[in-house]
């Protein structure tokens, strides 16, 4: 697999049935390693490890009804209350962020309603945070600690 712009960590890959698994920790099972799995791998490892994101607040592949069609959240930060917080979108390394991204992950917001959007390809992260207030939203330099949101 490709080198992210990611630390790494310690990768728990196995095979089953003649393919590549590795292993979720939030799920707590072995999934289909594909480009974007190893990009959320790594990504969810970062948020926890080195950004202070706990891990009981987190949960990967979160199902939401948008009109009628059911959709999936590569992954969801919750409050302690159980409302969500921040949603993550994750691409493989050579699938370009553009503006389809945003609108993609923008359309899952119209449903949680969170304060923070990132969007990651493993090489190249964005992060906004919107202002419900205002109506506006602004892209932030970094990636967020835990405490800082």
């Amino acid at each position: 697999m490709l080198s992210l712009n990611l630390p790494s960590y310690e990768i728990k890959i196995a095979e089953r049935n003649g393919k590549n698994v590795i292993f979720d920790m939030l799920r707590k099972r072995y999934v289909a390693l594909t480009p974007e799995e190893w990009v959320r791998q790594h990504f969810v490892h970062y948020l926890t490890d080195y950004k202070g994101y706990p891990k009981g607040l987190l949960a990967n592949e979160i199902q939401l009804d948008l009109n009628g069609t059911k959709k999936r959240c590569d992954t969801v930060l919750y409050n302690k209350d159980l409302s969500a917080k921040l949603i993550v979108e994750y691409k493989a390394p050579h699938i370009e962020i553009t503006q389809t991204v945003f609108d993609q992950i923008t359309r899952y917001n119209m449903v949680l309603k969170v304060d923070y959007l990132i969007v990651s390809n493993g090489l190249n992260h964005y992060c906004c945070h919107i202002d419900y207030n205002t109506k506006t939203y602004r892209f932030l330099p970094d990636i967020p600690r835990y405490s800082e949101l």
